[in-house]
């Protein structure tokens, strides 16, 4: 850190203090050469990973694509806004938490097609003819032969549960 009046890096800190939200800390400095003084601000930078595509450019992640692309895949579907909301910060958190500095834009895929699968199936059937390419209706009832299968184990566990 150096002195915005006279570049001089001896500075001094006179007082911390914490914002009322506590995302962040002011400084008070004073500059030991030219004895000013200013005020200095230190946030919390997370940087997303840059995302790598399947023809290997390197793009900036995107929120809005990415809610785009659910939103495309939730179309008439009984989905509240909240639920989207909440599917999109799971996501993101998902990528800052890997703490990788590039990923594939595939495991973003995966990642989508898992938040969909919990919240709509049809969407999620939606969702992976797009994005796996189904060639044929064999792909389109594996799929939903998937969704079934998750369903009706879902449904013993929750009849196996003491009443």
């Amino acid at each position: 850190m150096r002195c915005p009046y006279c570049q001089n890096e001896d500075l001094q800190v006179l007082d911390t203090r914490t914002s009322d939200e506590g995302d962040s800390i002011r400084r008070r400095r004073r500059c030991n050469d030219c004895d000013k003084r200013f005020t200095t601000y230190e946030r919390i930078e997370l940087a997303m990973p840059v995302i790598v595509k399947k023809n290997g450019s390197r793009t900036e992640f995107e929120p809005a694509k990415l809610r785009g692309s659910l939103m495309l895949a939730l179309r008439k579907r009984p989905v509240s806004a909240d639920a989207v909301d909440t599917a999109i910060h799971r996501i993101e958190e998902k990528l800052l938490s890997s703490g990788e500095r590039e990923i594939l834009s595939g495991q973003i895929g995966e990642l989508v097609m898992r938040e969909l699968k919990r919240l709509d199936k049809i969407a999620y059937i939606r969702f992976a003819s797009v994005y796996r390419s189904f060639e044929d209706v064999a792909e389109f009832r594996d799929a939903i032969d998937e969704v079934d299968l998750e369903r009706a184990a879902a449904n013993k566990r929750k009849d196996s549960l003491p009443k």
